[in-house]
């Protein structure tokens, strides 16, 4: 005799494939949780790392700020000593200036010829006077533009005949450049080293 199976195999193989499928999709559910959670917990842990870095790199940037500041700072105060030995030096140099000017003065003028007014603005020198002829302010520009001590072109401002002495003396205004010889051997000294 054969035997018969009566029950609903088919109901039950469906139920059976049901249940599978569920649990594959739990499963599948479950693994796609976690690789999202792993993916998040990555990210997170690199935007925290690059958190910590940006706000390492700003410290770092304040520190630096500062140096450069303080830095600043110090060549300022360099610049400023560089200053005030420059003047140092150039009333060192200059402090016997006054000396030679009228030491030069006197040797440069010739007989005939002399100042009434002399004014000095830093560097330029003004000299006014009378001289008994053109010759003779001539000759006393040719013995300042030898002299070390004054720069080469002298301009002449005016030379006119003063009328109101009997001698009809010349009246002159010369305007020479002081230069400080010394100065400029040292100058070319340091050029040369």
């Amino acid at each position: 005799m054969a035997k018969i199976n009566l029950l609903p195999w088919r109901e039950e193989r469906r139920q059976q494939l049901t249940k599978e499928y569920f649990i594959m999709l739990g499963v599948a559910a479950a693994i796609a949780l976690a690789i999202v959670g792993a993916v998040y917990w990555i990210y997170s842990q690199n935007i925290d790392f690059q958190i910590k870095r940006n706000n390492r790199i700003k410290n770092e940037i304040v520190k630096v700020e500062a140096q450069i500041k303080e830095i600043e700072g110090l060549e300022k105060k360099r610049d400023d000593l560089l200053a005030r030995k420059k003047v140092i030096e150039e009333l060192q140099a200059n402090r016997t200036q006054m000396v030679h000017l009228f030491d030069e003065l006197v040797k440069t003028i010739p007989n005939g010829v002399f100042l009434e007014n002399i004014k000095q603005n830093s560097n330029t020198i003004y000299l006014e006077g009378y001289a008994q002829s053109h010759s003779r302010v001539s000759a006393y520009m040719r013995q300042i533009e030898a002299s070390e001590w004054f720069k080469t072109p002298v301009n002449v401002e005016y030379i006119k005949a003063d009328d109101s002495y009997d001698t009809h003396e010349q009246k002159f205004k010369l305007i020479v450049t002081l230069i400080n010889p010394l100065t400029k051997n040292n100058e070319e000294g340091e050029l040369s080293e």
